[in-house]
């Protein structure tokens, strides 16, 4: 399995932007971070000019989301909705998101529900528990 350091993620997603900029011939993964950039443009001076952000931390004392690890995120949500993985989570998304102001809206609720649920597997040296995460999706559908 890759496993990418902290600083192979960063790099992976200012390569996909600036190969995207330049007008350079994109893999479909790179294709997909160029979309979740474009958007996100609060975060393009981070791409854009990314030589302080690559080495930033950023931790919740600050006050401020990892703008790299909200970009990961949502290209962990696609590849989950494409395979559906945890099974569930497509239908979940689907209620989501049809309640919801917009995609985005409804993806960045769904972060939420992924995001909690990594720092919950971590806190508790597990695997992440993928059925409270689709639980978690589906109480955000039908929350009024």
């Amino acid at each position: 399995m890759f496993e990418p350091t902290r600083d192979e993620a960063r790099a992976f997603l200012v390569d996909a932007w600036r190969a995207h900029r330049e007008g350079g011939v994109l893999s479909p993964l790179q294709a997909l971070a160029v979309d979740v950039i474009a958007a996100h443009p609060e975060y393009h001076p981070l791409v854009e000019a990314p030589e302080a952000a690559l080495q930033r931390e950023y931790t919740p004392a600050e006050g401020e989301f990892n703008p790299f690890l909200h970009l990961h995120l949502h290209l962990a949500l696609a590849e989950q909705l494409s395979i559906d993985q945890p099974p569930g989570l497509r239908a979940a998304y689907a209620r989501l998101q049809a309640r919801s102001a917009s995609a985005m809206a409804a993806q960045h609720a769904v972060i939420d529900c992924l995001a909690q649920t990594l720092w919950e597997a971590q806190r508790r040296q597990m695997p992440p528990d993928g059925e409270a995460y689709v639980a978690a999706v589906r109480r955000r559908a039908s929350a009024d």
